[in-house]
C-alpha cells in the first residue's frame, strides 16, 4: 500500500462535496478548493503516526480545514488505536477521513474544529479524595506494575491490626485503626488477607500477616 493510493478516493469524496482539488501543491498532499472559501487540506498516510500529526498541525498554519487521511484498519486491537488516534486528532483541532481502499469510500471520523474537553467532575472528585486519603507518596510516578491505593493502605492497617491482636469485630477495627470502612474491605476480602471468624468477627490469613510484614 501507498500514500497514493489513497488519493484517488480522497479526490473522488472531495469533489462530490463541490470542491477543485489537486495534489502536491506546495507542502500539502492534497489541497482543496470552493467557490473562493479557505482551501482544505489533507495530509495522507499509510498508518496514523507521530510524522502524520505533526504534518497536519503543520498545514495549520495555512487553514483551519485540515484533515490526516489514513486507510481504515481492522481487529478490535486496531479499531481501539483508531478511537484513540481521533481522540488525539480533535485534540489537535484536526480533521480525520478514514479510506476503505477495497470499495474507495472515505467515512469522516471528525472534522476539524476547536477542541473543548468534556470536563467529567465525579472523576475529578475521585482522584481528589484519592489524592486527600492516601498516605504518604508510596508509588513512583511512571512505575509500572501493582501500584498503592488508598484502598491498599486501609487493608494493610486492618491485616496489621488483627495480626497484633488477633480476631476482631469490624467496629473495633475501625476505631481503632481509623478505617472507615474497615467491616466491607474484611468481608470482600479482595486481597484474600481475611477470614470471617464468627458473625461480625475477622481474623488475618497467613497471606494477609505475610503482607502486613
Amino acid at each position: 500500500m501507498r500514500e497514493t493510493d489513497l488519493y484517488p478516493p480522497v479526490k473522488a469524496f472531495l469533489e462530490a462535496l463541490g470542491y477543485t482539488v489537486k495534489a502536491e501543491i506546495g507542502p500539502a498532499d492534497v489541497m482543496a478548493v470552493k467557490d473562493g472559501g479557505d482551501p482544505v487540506f489533507v495530509e495522507l498516510k499509510t498508518a496514523f503516526s507521530l510524522t502524520l500529526f505533526h504534518q497536519g498541525i503543520a498545514r495549520q498554519a495555512l487553514s483551519d480545514a485540515v484533515y490526516v487521511a489514513v486507510p481504515r484498519p481492522t481487529g478490535k486491537a486496531a479499531g481501539k488505536a483508531m478511537k484513540q488516534n481521533v481522540k488525539l486528532a480533535r485534540l489537535l483541532g484536526l480533521g480525520v477521513l478514514v479510506v476503505r481502499l477495497p470499495d474507495g469510500r472515505v467515512e469522516v471520523m471528525c472534522d476539524p474544529r476547536p477542541y473543548a474537553p468534556r470536563k467529567t467532575p465525579q472523576k475529578t472528585a475521585r482522584l481528589l479524595e484519592e489524592f486527600t486519603r492516601r498516605r504518604g507518596d508510596p508509588n513512583a510516578g511512571g512505575m509500572r506494575g501493582a501500584r498503592m491505593t488508598v484502598y491498599r493502605q486501609d487493608a494493610l492497617a486492618i491485616a496489621a491490626h488483627l495480626a497484633a491482636h488477633g480476631p476482631c469485630k469490624g467496629a473495633v477495627v475501625r476505631d481503632c485503626t481509623g478505617v472507615v470502612h474497615a467491616t466491607r474491605i474484611m468481608r470482600d476480602n479482595h486481597y484474600g488477607w481475611f477470614k470471617k471468624v464468627e458473625k461480625g468477627v475477622y481474623a488475618v490469613t497467613d497471606t494477609g500477616r505475610a503482607a502486613a510484614g
